[in-house]
């Protein structure tokens, strides 16, 4: 195990080298990544100038599911980048994935090696700043328990979205392109639950509780956080399901991938 981690460190320290070695690119990169953020949330706060509340949720208490989601999308998406399926299906199509079969080293190590995005720093940073905001103005009160409980709903969070990216990465397996409708469930499902589940349709939401639960990931805990009422009556437990929902969606895509890859015949490229 140490020699894997030391290889997968390795890479990691080789593809930050590559990207700092032309420092203004890098630089113009995280900018405009934080850009999309900025007009994104900026879009959100014009709407409460016009409404003070949408679902009984203030300004403040959206931040907090917007920015914890941008944090933990963030950083799923810097950690995960080599399973991104657009980049991951175009090694698959250039055959550059079968170098990763003759290595001495699990692929899983070393697909998550080969791609850093340093750039998303700025969506990081930015989550982080607005969730700071949140946490100022919706008058949080901190327990031991909740400080406890955060790093698990980011954790829980990152394996999720991570989970998305090695399903939508193993299809590729069989199709060689990336499917997009797994780019719109990754990217579209980390939209949808940066807002008040309780805006949404029945129907909407439920796909999103007993299909996908992505409403235990950020909508359950943020109710915690913030001490607010539950309007759909489920045990006090779900607020506490975060580590367990991105848990279990990280193990069904890894054994989907561990499937695929046993699957998996070379384009031949």
């Amino acid at each position: 195990m140490q020699h894997i981690l030391g290889s997968y460190f390795r890479l990691l320290g080789a593809q930050m080298r590559s990207q700092l070695q032309y420092r203004a690119s890098f630089i113009l990169d995280v900018f405009s990544t934080a850009f999309f953020t900025i007009t994104e949330f900026g879009a959100l706060a014009l709407v409460f100038t016009r409404f003070e509340t949408i679902g009984g949720w203030t300004l403040a208490e959206v931040a907090f599911l917007y920015g914890l989601v941008e944090l933990s999308f963030g950083l799923m998406d810097m950690l995960f980048a080599g399973f991104d399926p657009t980049f991951f299906g175009e090694n698959i199509r250039k055959g550059s994935f079968d170098q990763l079969l003759l290595r001495p080293v699990p692929v899983i190590w070393q697909v998550l090696g080969s791609d850093l995005t340093l750039r998303r720093i700025g969506y990081v940073f930015l989550g982080l700043t607005i969730f700071v905001f949140a946490v100022h103005f919706s008058g949080l009160e901190w327990t031991l328990a909740k400080v406890v409980y955060l790093p698990f709903v980011i954790v829980g969070m990152v394996l999720f979205f991570g989970g998305l990216f090695m399903i939508g990465s193993s299809f590729t397996f069989w199709t060689v392109e990336s499917v997009e409708a797994m780019n719109i469930l990754t990217f579209g499902g980390s939209f949808l639950i940066s807002y008040p589940m309780s805006i949404y349709q029945d129907w909407l939401r439920r796909i999103f509780t007993f299909v996908i639960p992505a409403i235990f990931l950020n909508y359950y805990p943020a109710l915690y956080f913030l001490d607010k009422p539950d309007p759909f009556n489920f045990p006090f437990i779900a607020h506490f399901l975060a580590p367990v929902a991105g848990g279990i969606v990280f193990a069904l895509a890894l054994a989907f991938w561990k499937f695929g890859l046993g699957h998996y015949q070379s384009t031949g490229n």
